[in-house]
């Protein structure tokens, strides 16, 4: 089961010291057995730093993902990124929105640092 929420909380994603996405108005996607995921505009993201790959998968409640690299001053982190360009109807409200895997970036909410989520993504 899938739940979108349009959030007006702030939310920046930081990665080797340098903030890659910014927005305060961020889509958080809650999805039955997995964290909740923070989904940005690619207005609010470094689309600079981020390069496209090969890597698709395959969510059968959000359809078919395609994944970004990104690469800071620092470090190459492949896959790090995804978006749904076309997702299923239940998911219509993350079309062509950008996540981050959080247990690999930094997550500052509202000004506050969040824990790192440890899943089998970490």
């Amino acid at each position: 089961r899938i739940q979108v929420l349009p959030s007006s909380r702030h939310v920046a994603v930081r990665v080797d010291g340098l903030v890659v996405a910014e927005s305060s108005r961020p889509t958080f996607l809650y999805e039955t057995g997995l964290p909740r995921r923070t989904y940005f505009s690619k207005l609010d993201v470094r689309m600079d730093l981020l390069t496209p790959t090969a890597t698709t998968t395959r969510c059968p409640y959000k359809g078919k993902a395609s994944y970004w690299t990104l690469t800071t001053p620092d470090e190459v982190h492949p896959d790090w990124v995804w978006s749904y360009p076309a997702p299923s109807r239940e998911s219509m409200q993350v079309a062509g929105l950008v996540a981050f895997f959080d247990e690999r970036v930094d997550v500052i909410v509202d000004g506050v640092q969040q824990a790192r989520l440890v899943t089998p993504f970490s």
